[in-house]
């Protein structure tokens, strides 16, 4: 009874994931489902990066990064939600490369979400940025994920 109760009390604190991104995009898809306003997300620095993405391109509210937590910290962020009909603005976030098959793109071939209505989050030589982005600067990279 004891060594049940200290397994539990320490499994929250000792998580180990094999693929952090998916783990990030499916902790913020719950929260849109469940209309939470806020969601709190360990950090890293590629989900820092992020989430910086979401914030320029319009698709949160804002976020706040927590380095007291932990050693990596936590990410705050505010869901944004439409106003007239309380949706939320993200429909869809979903992960395209994953670790067991990895995605890449040159920059003449950067998938276009949702005929331009939505982005491509890409991992290039020059740091994470959006699909089109990485087309101006003519480099390609690992496709994330899409967000629309």
């Amino acid at each position: 009874m004891l060594k049940d109760n200290i397994k539990n009390r320490y499994r929250n604190l000792i998580t180990m994931y094999s693929d952090p991104i998916a783990d990030y995009l499916t902790r913020i898809r719950n929260a849109v489902r469940a209309n939470h306003r806020v969601v709190e997300i360990p950090a890293s620095n590629l989900k820092k990066e992020i989430t910086k993405i979401l914030f320029d391109q319009g698709y949160i509210l804002s976020y706040k990064f927590d380095d007291s937590a932990s050693a990596q910290g936590t990410i705050k962020i505010a869901l944004k939600y439409n106003k007239d009909t309380k949706e939320s603005v993200i429909k869809k976030i979903q992960r395209i490369s994953k670790p067991g098959l990895r995605k890449y793109s040159s920059s003449k071939e950067l998938p276009r979400v949702l005929n331009g209505l939505g982005i491509a989050i890409v991992s290039t030589s020059h740091g994470v940025m959006t699909g089109k982005q990485a087309q101006q600067a003519n480099v390609g990279g690992e496709v994330l994920c899409y967000v629309y």
